[in-house]
Parts: C-alpha cells; structure tokens; sequence
C-alpha cells in the first residue's frame, strides 16, 4: 500500500508486530500477532490496541486517533514482512466486528491491483465458500497468500 506507514517492532519468528499509533488521542500502541489456526500453514491475522491491564490485544476498542489509513498500511506491510518469512503461509483476517470486516474490504478494495501483485486474495461468501475476491461483493473474511506460494 502506497501510504505512509509507521515503523514497527517485531521479534525473531516475527509473528508479533508493535507499533504506536500517533495522532489527537495521543501515543496508543498497536499490536498485530500471527497466530496458528488447526488447519496447516494458516494463520490468523489479530489486530487491535494493547491493552496494559490484560497484557493482550483490544480488538474491540475504537481509537479515533485520525490515522486510519497510516494504521490499515502498517498492518499490511506486516502481511509482506510475515509472508515473506513464511511464504507458504495463508493469513486469514476478519474484523472483530462486521463495521470492520467492511473497513478491511474497502481496504482490500482500493488497494486490489497493488496487492494483487503479490498475493492470492479470497473472501469468504455468506454460504461459507471461499471464492476468489471480487470488488463490490461482501465478505464475512478474508483469505490471502503469496503467488509464490508454491
């Protein structure tokens, strides 16, 4: 994604992101973490705030700190760095709430031939078939990987 994007953190596996959101609401630190799902080499994409008290992501909370697209592209430039790590990998995402799925697919959407470069990218239909991504259509998640996937 052609946006700016902040810098982040990650650690050796680099299945663990950090960065800090800047803007009106003040310093607000991002997580993305890559987990593993039961199928083989799929990952779940989790995103939200840090939450100091729980010690674990706010997928939940609604910062409002007027970076929105600054945020969406850090995240996505983790998808690059993780799947360049693990180039078999399908990550899947999907928002925590249905507002967000939506944000994600109009993400996806304005950045589809950019992104369709380098990656695969599926939706999940509301019959729970995963079909290849089509702009205008809704989606309950997202399923991506490398086109070097092999």
């Amino acid at each position: 994604m052609k946006y700016p994007k902040y810098h982040y953190k990650t650690e050796k596996l680099m299945q663990h992101y950090e960065f800090i959101s800047e803007g009106p609401k003040g310093l607000i630190k991002k997580v993305v973490e890559y987990t593993k799902t039961g199928t083989e080499n799929v990952y779940n994409l989790g995103f939200g705030d840090y939450d100091d008290q729980t010690n674990s992501i706010n997928d939940l909370s609604v910062t409002n700190n007027g970076d929105s697209l600054k945020v969406l592209a850090t995240v996505a430039s983790t998808v690059y760095a993780f799947t360049e790590k693990y180039p078999k990998a399908w990550v899947l995402a999907t928002g925590s709430t249905s507002v967000r799925t939506r944000l994600y697919r109009m993400g996806i959407t304005n950045n589809l031939a950019e992104i369709s470069e380098d990656f695969y990218i599926y939706g999940l239909d509301d019959n729970g078939i995963w079909v290849k991504f089509v702009i205008g259509e809704d989606y309950e998640a997202f399923l991506i990987t490398r086109k070097d996937n092999k």
